[in-house]
């Protein structure tokens, strides 16, 4: 048992970091939606954001969006041109995702200024890529209804869900302590 232990120390350590972080992380966020009244930023001051992003992106682009606050859930809704294309709600949010990618890179971590900084960006691009993905979402949504299923439950998970694995792998490939100690 001894000889298994050894043999396996480093994906042991990796699962029980990814755990621990993910568990720390999860647990903190749920305090911060469980601490989150709701009564300045509708439902939450991150879905809230989001949601301003997403309207100030499609009034950029040169649609004519609002956002609301849904009035019978937690979520805010998501109006072009005056048609109600969708609903921003707290997954939408990409915290979940972020949270995620953060226990991958710490359980794999690097030198300390490298994991940090990669932390960092890769958060900011996950987020980014999120909100023009809903963006995208939106309009897709907008010209194509017929298409919701598809666009929603397919393309959309796909390409963040991909981003976040190949944020992953430049991460093991490049700078991860674990994988260049084994080359």
């Amino acid at each position: 048992m001894k000889a298994l232990l050894k043999q396996y120390k480093l994906v042991i350590k990796f699962i029980l970091t990814f755990l621990v972080v993910y568990a720390v992380l999860t647990i903190g966020y749920n305090l911060y939606l469980n601490l989150s009244d709701g009564s300045k930023f509708y439902p939450d001051y991150l879905t809230n954001l989001v949601a301003e992003q997403t309207n100030s992106l499609l009034n950029g682009i040169g649609y004519n969006a609002n956002i609301l606050p849904h009035a019978n859930e937690p979520s805010m809704k998501v109006i072009i041109n005056g048609k109600y294309v969708a609903r921003v709600i707290e997954g939408c949010n990409a915290i979940s995702i972020i949270i995620l990618f953060l226990s991958f890179i710490i359980a794999f971590a690097g030198k300390f200024k490298t994991t940090l900084f990669y932390c960092v960006a890769g958060s900011i691009i996950i987020y980014v890529f999120n909100l023009f993905r809903i963006v995208v979402l939106s309009l897709g949504l907008y010209h194509y209804p017929w298409r919701k299923e598809m666009l929603h439950n397919v393309i959309f998970p796909l390409l963040i869900y991909g981003t976040v694995f190949i944020l992953w792998m430049i991460w093991v490939n490049r700078f991860s302590k674990n994988t260049k100690s084994h080359a």
